[in-house]
């Protein structure tokens, strides 16, 4: 495809491209000192003396054994490779269940068996979902109705798609989101650049389209898993309750202020190259007569997707429903597809198997991170640093290691890591465990650095409109305002609302 072809030519993965003097270009050059980099930021970390123990305020004791600190070495270089795209995504992820087994951090059966972890079959599923989206005809059906609401404008369909999405979370996973709506923004931007190019508002729409759904996912607890977490492990330290409603109150304007804030910021760096798509309308009009009355394959996609999304839905407010596993209600809908022939084998060999092997290192990372101790013992001396720190920088500063942490690991392991340690700091410096709760939950939401940070992150790479190193950058953006936005509320708008900050 062109697109493709000139994606290639516009990123690191080109590395076999001549010059025209007969060397190979420089990046070449750039790619194997990276290749290096991460292998001496390897060694350097296993090679170390032992580190000191890290202790909480109950005077316990976190030990960095080999195993933790190889994990930790491993951390470097995969994070390494990863940013600077040195191999694909995917053979980096292989790379970490390799480094594991060849170095004893942890065993074969379990270093690899992560990589068929349930989360990452939920990966699979949403991806499946967005290709029955496209199969369909739902999503050009979908697309061209929002078109013809937002006009021609380059600026309002950023923000219309912006909205879109935004709308989906509050009802249902970021992850099913971002893979329904990938393949409706993939409509959306051939009508704007038919040669299938890279271009800056490319660049914009997936980008945001990872970025929106993070922002989004924060304000109910239908749209991640993390929050129903977090609001455990506060019942279980405080005896209190966060009701749905509670949290959402607290969330929505957060979450409003992020993607408008977005918006505005992408039409600055990634300024489309047209302010209107001239004839647009007339386009769309034509387009959406030719698909004509709604085919029986889109109703039954969209009872499929309704039906495992209203359960998924219900599982926050019926108990029962609870032990229901989610990736295996999203898979039942991905085997009614082939059922219905909806999708053919065919479809299932163009799955992106790239973007699967990136969560699979994720998830393998992650645990790895976790199991071995490490997770813990970054936490306890991170957080130990702000014991003594005016309040404000103290829960900022909890923040901060949860959005650094969860764009390594799962959010829900990031939660469950810091927050016991917080709780336990937080009466010495008379801040309430509520601030620090909901600071928490906020950029657990919004890992804008790097691809395995979150799912919609991945699905959004799969529009080749941009390189990890490009979101990478543009996430050192987004993370610095957001923690901006964050002090903004926690200092200011939060206790005028009402949210208790300070211990009686």
């Amino acid at each position: 495809m062109n697109a493709s072809k000139n994606y290639n030519e516009q990123s690191g993965s080109k590395i076999f491209k001549k010059s025209f003097s007969g060397r190979r270009e420089e990046f070449e050059w750039k790619r194997l000192a990276f290749i290096m980099l991460g292998i001496i930021l390897f060694a350097i970390v296993y090679l170390l003396p032992d580190l000191p123990d890290a202790v909480d305020p109950y005077g316990k004791h976190f030990v960095l054994s080999y195993e933790g600190k190889s994990a930790l070495a491993l951390f470097f270089l995969a994070s390494t490779w990863w940013i600077f795209e040195v191999l694909p995504i995917g053979v980096t992820s292989i790379v970490i269940g390799v480094v594991q087994v060849l170095f004893f951090i942890r065993s074969a059966d379990i270093a690899l068996r992560d990589f068929m972890d349930p989360s990452v079959w939920f990966i699979f599923a949403s991806l499946t979902i967005g290709m029955a989206f496209t199969r369909s005809g739902l999503t050009k059906r979908l697309a061209y109705n929002m078109l013809a609401l937002v006009g021609e404008r380059t600026s309002m369909i950023y923000l219309g798609s912006f909205g879109l999405i935004l709308a989906l979370t509050l009802v249902m996973a970021h992850t099913a989101v971002a893979a329904a709506v990938f393949p409706l923004l993939v409509t959306i931007y051939n009508l704007y650049d038919e040669n299938e190019s890279v271009t800056k508002f490319g660049k914009g729409l997936f980008i945001g389209m990872a970025y929106v759904a993070g922002a989004g996912s924060i304000i109910t607890l239908l749209g991640a898993a993390r929050g129903i977490v977090a609001i455990g492990l506060f019942k279980q330290n405080t005896g209190e309750d966060i009701g749905f409603f509670e949290l959402t109150y607290y969330m929505l304007p957060v979450g409003l202020v992020m993607v408008f804030i977005i918006w505005l910021v992408f039409l600055i760096i990634f300024k489309p190259e047209k302010s209107r798509i001239d004839g647009l309308q007339d386009k769309v009009r034509i387009l959406r007569g030719k698909l004509g009355k709604i085919s029986n394959n889109e109703r039954l996609t969209m009872i499929f997707v309704g039906l495992a999304l209203l359960f998924l839905g219900l599982q926050s407010f019926v108990p029962e429903l609870k032990q229901f596993n989610k990736s295996a209600i999203l898979l039942l809908t991905t085997i009614s597809f082939f059922i219905f022939k909806i999708l053919t084998i065919k479809d299932l060999e163009e799955i992106p198997w790239n973007i699967i092997l990136l969560f699979g290192g994720a998830m393998s990372i992650g645990f790895c991170l976790w199991q071995t101790g490490t997770a813990n013992w970054l936490a306890v001396h991170w957080l130990s640093v702000f014991q003594k720190a005016p309040w404000i920088v103290f829960v900022l500063g909890i923040a901060f290691f949860v959005l650094i942490m969860t764009n390594f690991i799962m959010n829900v392991a990031a939660i469950a890591i810091s927050l016991p340690v917080a709780f336990a700091i937080a009466p010495y410096l008379g801040v309430t465990n509520y601030v620090i709760l909901f600071a928490s939950l906020v950029t657990a939401g919004m890992p804008f650095l790097l691809l395995i940070g979150a799912a919609p992150n991945a699905i959004a790479y799969e529009s080749k409109q941009f390189t990890s190193a490009e979101f990478f950058r543009t996430g050192i953006l987004m993370s610095i305002i957001l923690m901006i936005v964050l002090a903004i509320f926690v200092y200011l708008i939060w206790p005028l609302m009402g949210m208790p900050i300070f211990l009686k």
